[in-house]
């Protein structure tokens, strides 16, 4: 189970990206050309949440069924260096649950706000916050604390 539950999530995380990437486009399109909040943008706001929210699910399923957090909760010295286990068991974590926490926060103001540029405003500003977090808790092939391959597949 562990193998699949990685490999979905792997994948999810590009779905997550690029709804996110099309939400903040169409909150800034909509905001700089005073356009109308339609159900279009709405719908949009609403998945990009939708999927994330997933993704946390798959995430958290996955941080329990993991051997790199087994072995970081197992370990005597929870150092918070940046190994593997404590990047996966901390940060990764942590950051990615304060950007669904950031990420909800901003679609639910946004479905409330009452003029169409607040709303658009309030998506632009929280999705993008959502997005800097979520760019800098990704174990990307590139990072310092933490790398894996862009795509895994087991």
């Amino acid at each position: 189970m562990y193998p699949a539950l990685l490999t979905i999530h792997s994948l999810f995380r590009w779905l997550v990206l690029v709804s996110l990437l099309l939400a903040i486009l169409q909150a800034g399109s909509g905001y700089f050309r005073n356009r109308l909040f339609t159900s279009t943008d709405n719908k949009i706001r609403h998945w990009t949440a939708t999927i994330a929210h997933i993704q946390l699910i798959i995430g958290i399923l996955l941080y329990i069924k993991s051997p790199i957090i087994s072995y970081y909760w197992a370990s005597s010295d929870n150092s918070t260096t940046s190994s593997d286990p404590s990047f996966f068991g901390l940060y990764h974590f942590g950051f990615m649950l304060l950007s669904i926490i950031i990420l909800t926060i901003g679609s639910a103001k946004a479905k409330r706000e009452k003029s169409d540029k607040a709303k658009f405003r309030t998506m632009l500003v929280w999705f993008s916050v959502a997005l800097l977090v979520i760019l800098v808790a990704i174990p990307w092939p590139f990072s310092p604390w933490a790398n894996r391959p862009y795509i895994r597949i087991f």
